[in-house]
């Protein structure tokens, strides 16, 4: 048996981000809705506590989970059904769970949310289960939802004589509109007129842009920076005229300026992914691979003559070798895109990890225009 382990095994990805990967640095417009949200206008995180059941020996194993057995004993004796003390239960077909769900902002009473399922015992599955009646509470422990219904399970799952196959997930799933909003959450987004836009990113170019975009649109004075990420908007007094001044705002079309140079590194999958805007300057990199290879074979080895006290062993040959390739060096000249950059380091013929290593180090000898960030 053969186990390579080498920096060259794999072929080196380089994922082109940003769409239009062009040559040339031109503005692009996008709207305002694409490039910031309202202040205020935000979702609000509920989670519950409860049980699963209708499931085919799949649940919880009591002795493990204690808290299934005393949650299930607390539902009965709210139902009217009194377990007697001390009695062990072996209920195989139900399992407690985690319901999570997201509270969209201008909720009202009976509107429908979709909830995710979670288990948090031992339960080998969940598919085929119902979910019994669960309250979704809010940070303030108020509840703000009521979750009930049949779970949709996407993994697949088989086991006979100790062998068992399984596709994807099998102890999680979704209730499609299987919460009931029970309270509103307020949700004030003007006071006086005067209403707050926070961009996505912090960028004092993308937001004079947008403040030039909404007051050419919108009339003089409309907008006004705050800093690098809010723009304060005077919109009207009346409630009934904010929705359709903001439609007119989220609408607006923004010239944006060049992208920050940015390169992203994934360590663990070997992927880089940089957008046009990132440069590389004149230098000069050497580089060469190492790799090890482990060869294990087995060997019989058998007595003399037969007849004899001797036994057949199985010993073991390893052998390890390492092998470096000669280090080469190459010239990068400067480039003024992507595609040249592109070509630079195809040129360079480096391995996903020599790449990461090539990308670090011309960061630091400040060959690389742009941000690096590892992941």
């Amino acid at each position: 048996m053969n186990r390579l382990f080498s920096r060259a095994s794999s072929r080196w990805a380089l994922v082109l981000g940003l769409a239009g990967a062009v040559l040339c640095f031109d503005a692009q417009a996008e709207r305002v809705r694409d490039l910031a949200s309202i202040q205020g206008v935000r979702a609000n995180q509920l989670v519950g506590y409860g049980l699963v059941v209708g499931l085919d020996g799949s649940g919880d194993q009591v002795r493990q989970t204690p808290f299934t057995q005393q949650s299930l004993t607390n539902m009965l004796s709210q139902l009217g059904v009194t377990v007697p003390q001390g009695t062990n239960m072996q209920v195989k077909n139900v399992a407690a769970v985690m319901v999570t769900t997201r509270l969209p902002a201008f909720s009202r009473p009976g509107q429908t949310l979709d909830v995710v399922v979670s288990s948090m015992g031992n339960a080998k599955s969940l598919r085929g289960g119902t979910l019994l009646m669960t309250p979704l509470k809010g940070a303030n422990g108020q509840v703000y939802a009521m979750a009930q219904g049949n779970l949709l399970v996407g993994g697949a799952g088989a086991q006979s004589g100790g062998s068992s196959v399984q596709v994807n997930q099998l102890n999680g799933g979704i209730i499609s509109n299987g919460a009931i909003v029970e309270r509103n959450v307020p949700t004030t987004f003007a006071r006086d007129g005067l209403i707050h836009l926070e961009m996505n990113t912090t960028d004092f170019s993308t937001v004079q842009n947008v403040v030039l975009a909404l007051n050419k649109a919108l009339g003089a004075n409309t907008a006004v920076a705050l800093d690098g990420r809010v723009v304060q908007l005077h919109g009207p007094l009346a409630p009934a005229a904010q929705a359709g001044f903001l439609s007119r705002v989220e609408n607006v079309d923004v010239k944006l300026p060049p992208a920050r140079a940015k390169v992203i590194i994934n360590a663990r999958t070997g992927s880089v992914v940089m957008n046009r805007t990132v440069r590389i300057e004149e230098a000069a990199v050497a580089y060469g691979n190492l790799s090890v290879v482990i060869n294990n074979q087995q060997q019989v080895s058998q007595p003399d003559t037969p007849f004899t006290q001797g036994q057949t062993v199985v010993t073991q040959n390893t052998q390890i070798e390492m092998r470096s390739d000669e280090g080469t060096i190459k010239r990068m000249t400067t480039s003024a895109n992507l595609a040249d950059v592109v070509k630079a380091l195809n040129a360079l013929g480096a391995t996903p990890q020599d790449l990461l290593s090539i990308l670090q180090t011309l960061k630091s000898a400040g060959a690389l225009r742009a941000d690096l960030e590892i992941v």
